[in-house]
């Protein structure tokens, strides 16, 4: 079918529409309603359908049989690294990462702060994240201090998750330090951070609250998806506006 008719069909008659596309999905459970409006007259659509992203994702790959295939692949300009990742090694990684943070008693509907560069890491944790039913909320890495503060406190998040440095193409920006400050500052302390330490820079570990992410992970076991309404948040985003 052509864009064209695609688009007039989802014009014409948008539920039928989205109903079709909703059949090519692995719910958990299939929704029986297409759209609905709820108590406050809000339109909701797929409400009682249950699903996970992260199922959807990688595991259904895996299924499928496609778990040799290349999810995602990191090609760093700035340091040269390459790497590529599998749907098998990534569903691995964000399995277990979810049971890092499942044992830092992460469940459904809490929130998860990711301050972090442009590494797979950054990828797995959210991934992690919607694999637990949470709601994850990504800060731009290297935030200052005071904003990193306010996404703190909008969030309520459980845990962080963050690494010790971002890598510019000509300085190194440590961000252990801006989210120290940015805990301080936040009316809202979480639980835990974890921290993935990168060999440019190495950060302070505060005892009792943070934890290395190497560490956490050989410790940690798999944990499964949680299946969630088709309703529920996937992430909070800010926008300037423009995105």
């Amino acid at each position: 079918m052509s864009y064209q008719a695609e688009y007039t069909a989802s014009i014409e008659n948008p539920e039928a529409f989205w109903a079709d596309k909703a059949r090519a999905l692995n719910w958990y459970r299939a929704p029986q309603q297409v759209l609905s409006t709820d108590e406050n007259r809000i339109d909701r659509w797929f409400a009682d359908g249950e699903l996970n992203t992260a199922y959807l994702a990688l595991d259904v790959h895996l299924e499928q049989g496609r778990g040799d295939q290349t999810a995602l692949i990191y090609d760093s300009p700035v340091t040269g690294q390459a790497q590529r990742y599998s749907y098998r090694e990534l569903t691995d990684q964000v399995a277990r990462f979810a049971g890092v943070l499942k044992a830092q008693g992460v469940e459904k509907g809490d929130r998860v702060v990711i301050y972090m560069p442009m590494i797979p890491e950054a990828v797995i944790a959210m991934l992690a994240v919607a694999r637990l039913g949470a709601v994850h909320s990504v800060v731009f890495g290297g935030f200052a201090a005071p904003e990193l503060a306010v996404r703190i406190e909008d969030a309520e998040p459980r845990v962080v998750v963050t690494a010790s440095c971002g890598i510019e193409v000509d300085k190194l920006i440590p961000y252990k330090p801006l989210l120290d400050d940015a805990i301080v500052r936040s009316s809202h302390k979480p639980q835990s951070c974890v921290v993935f330490q990168r060999p440019q820079v190495v950060a302070q570990m505060v005892p009792g609250r943070d934890l290395d992410w190497e560490e956490a992970m050989a410790q940690a076991e798999p944990a499964d998806c949680v299946p969630v309404k088709g309703t529920d948040p996937l992430y909070i985003l800010y926008t300037s506006g423009t995105t």
